[in-house]
């Protein structure tokens, strides 16, 4: 397979895990049958790097080191099965994490990670050359600031940065740290998702750091995306929920596809609500096609709106 240089290019945590789907949790200390188990590679930088290959994007990561251990060497394989470009480092002081996520028919999850500081710290040494020429750069925010040497470079060569927040705007600090490096910000109202803060009031408070684009994702309500010119609003589809692990990285997915194919931002706005959707109506990682996914789109209920501006 001929490589492209990457038009998309994830930073951060490398974890196989174990995505198993359970009808409902059990009760402490008592056991569930699992409907269904898949393995794929975490954290969100690298789900996406792998949806966007099934789009037929040029992909990237930079990630931590793994251990010279089967786990690592298998996460390896993956990433390059996937045709996702970037060096996987192994060494043998450190060993692979894992992480088994569970979820249930009310489209939650609950999960089990390993996040080892010595893991983490080896994104300080990655090498970011794959930065060079890249259209975006994906960094978490709960990777502390070890993102931030890369937020930095990427802005030295005036690649765009989509930084992942989620609840992390409630904290000023992080506020001010992260949110003037991003250019676009996904995040979402509180940490239950559960709209104790008003959207709109999220993406202002985004907006006014600096941020290009806010996303405001509410889950089954669908999100909201503001920039200085325009909101739009997008209501989810009503579906029936089978696994929701994923769903919040296929939405950032999703709506990097449209920005690096130059879409409007209510295209790709149905778009990532569309892809988001329809994932968790099924277990697994394997996306629809983008066939499927621009059909669903094209029917979901909009609101427009003047933006920040």
């Amino acid at each position: 397979m001929n490589k492209l240089n990457p038009v998309y290019v994830g930073f951060g945590m490398l974890t196989p895990v174990a995505i198993m789907v359970v009808e409902q949790l059990p009760e402490h200390n008592t056991g569930a049958l699992v409907k269904d188990v898949s393995e794929f590679v975490f954290d969100d930088a690298a789900i996406i790097a792998c949806l966007l290959r099934q789009w037929e994007l040029p992909s990237a990561i930079i990630g931590t080191t793994v251990g010279d251990d089967p786990r690592g060497h298998i996460l390896a394989q993956q990433l390059q099965t996937w045709g996702v470009q970037g060096k996987v480092r192994h060494s043998t002081e450190i060993r692979t994490p894992w992480e088994v996520d569970v979820s249930d028919e009310t489209g939650a999850r609950t999960y089990f990670w390993e996040r080892a500081p010595q893991v983490l710290d080896t994104l300080d040494t990655a090498d970011l050359s794959l930065l060079e020429g890249a259209g975006l750069l994906y960094v978490d925010w709960y990777d502390g600031d070890h993102i931030l040497r890369a937020m930095d470079q990427a802005i030295r060569l005036r690649v765009p940065v989509f930084l992942n927040f989620e609840h992390g705007h409630a904290n000023p600090e992080l506020l001010e740290r992260y949110g003037r490096r991003a250019t676009i910000c996904q995040a979402v109202t509180d940490a239950a998702q559960q709209g104790c803060v008003p959207p709109l009031e999220v993406a202002q408070k985004l907006l006014n750091t600096g941020v290009q684009t806010a996303l405001i994702t509410m889950a089954s309500e669908g999100c909201l995306v503001v920039n200085a010119s325009e909101a739009v609003r997008v209501h989810a589809p009503s579906i029936r929920a089978v696994d929701g692990c994923g769903a919040g990285a296929t939405f950032s997915a999703g709506f990097i596809y449209g920005h690096l194919k130059g879409w409007s931002l209510e295209e790709s706005a149905r778009f990532a609500t569309a892809a988001a959707s329809l994932k968790v109506t099924r277990p697994g990682l394997q996306m629809f096609p983008l066939v499927d996914i621009k059909t669903m789109a094209a029917q979901l209920q909009v609101e427009r709106s003047a933006g920040a501006g």
